[in-house]
């Protein structure tokens, strides 16, 4: 997937020489601000360069694409390195186009996807400098409709970017859009290989998923942080994919919901493979989704992060200029036969007050 990446190209129109042109006018600004006598030096640990708080800026939400194989997961707070979100900034800081720290840049993500998983349509919201002249000299912000001009903010960020992630879009936005609380719906894929997997039992069983309940029994507890476990599922579908190996077909469980509880889609789909392998009946699902039967979750492995994928983020509003690509994802390693023990004879899990979702 990284050599693929390697070669992705989000925006067919502009050239290298576009993005060259945008990084010499951020050396020649670097240089006469040298001049001015101004001191460059880091004012947070959010940026270890300084800031062009004096440049035009505008609010920008970009599209992100990553292989989370090698990362922490997406957000920065696990204080383990490297994240998806430390890489991201040290773009933006290489590249000068921050204009403030990350609370004046009004940053927002989307997700705050798990060590390991991957996304294509992850977003983030943030201020960047502006190549365009601002509204009034006070506020120094662009016009939301303004784009004639302004820098190519795919291709200059995929230039100093690791391979394994990819900006494959931008579209300016409103000053109040949040990329996290203004989503309208995620949509999540996990893929397997069918193989001695009851399908049929699999997809019965997704159904039962569909709707508001309390999926308390379906993620990671985080006591301190969610008194509200109750979700809306609003689409699952198990269906077959294109991709082949063999005689073995790769399969996506795909999953639409306004929002996700920590680790929830991996305990779902966890349990959903014990039915396809008959350790469980169909009826499961019901059980577990029934608090008042079952008040606390039984111990169970959740399904592994690599194959999952935040496919898309859906929003009203923003319209992202950006190029299709394809991509493909490994399989997982194999897991060891084990003796199954029944969910509804296990222990019951402790709730958990650790913060790092990883």
């Amino acid at each position: 997937m990284a050599s693929k990446l390697s070669h992705c190209r989000c925006s067919k129109n502009a050239s290298d020489s576009s993005v060259s042109n945008d990084l010499a006018s951020v050396e020649i600004a670097q240089n006469l601000h040298q001049k001015s006598g101004k001191s460059r030096k880091t004012k947070s640990q959010d940026s270890n360069v300084s800031i062009l708080h004096h440049h035009p800026k505008r609010y920008v939400a970009l599209k992100v694409f990553y292989f989370g194989q090698r990362f922490y997961g997406f957000a920065s707070e696990v204080q383990m390195e490297p994240t998806v979100e430390s890489e991201l900034f040290k773009a933006f800081e290489k590249t000068r186009l921050l204009i403030d720290d990350r609370k004046g840049s009004q940053y927002s993500r989307c997700g705050r996807t798990d060590k390991g998983v991957s996304a294509v349509g992850q977003v983030i919201a943030l201020y960047l400098r502006s190549n365009l002249k601002a509204e009034t000299s006070s506020d120094r912000v662009v016009c939301e409709g303004q784009y004639e001009g302004e820098i190519d903010y795919v291709r200059i960020l995929n230039k100093v970017l690791p391979k394994d992630i990819r900006i494959t879009g931008w579209s300016p936005a409103p000053v109040d859009f949040h990329a996290r609380f203004g989503c309208l719906s995620r949509e999540y894929k996990y893929f397997f290989w069918s193989e001695n997997l009851n399908i049929s039992a699999m997809q019965t069983a997704a159904k039962k998923y569909l709707g508001e309940h309390d999926f308390r029994n379906f993620c990671k507890m985080d006591a301190v942080n969610v008194h509200n476990y109750k979700r809306c599922i609003t689409s699952f579908d198990i269906t077959p994919s294109s991709e082949k190996f063999k005689d073995k077909e790769l399969w996506a469980i795909i999953i639409r919901g306004s929002a996700f509880l920590w680790h929830q889609v991996r305990c779902m789909v966890a349990v959903l493979f014990m039915i396809g392998r008959g350790l469980e009946s169909v009826e499961i699902i019901d059980v577990l989704l029934d608090i008042e039967r079952t008040p606390k979750k039984p111990q169970y492995t959740m399904a592994s992060a690599l194959p999952l994928v935040l496919s898309s983020c859906e929003f009203e509003g923003p319209q992202f200029f950006t190029s299709a690509g394809r991509h493909s994802l490994t399989k997982a390693a194999g897991m060891k036969k084990c003796v199954h023990i029944p969910l509804r004879t296990r222990p019951t899990e402790r709730e958990s007050d650790d913060n790092n979702r990883i």
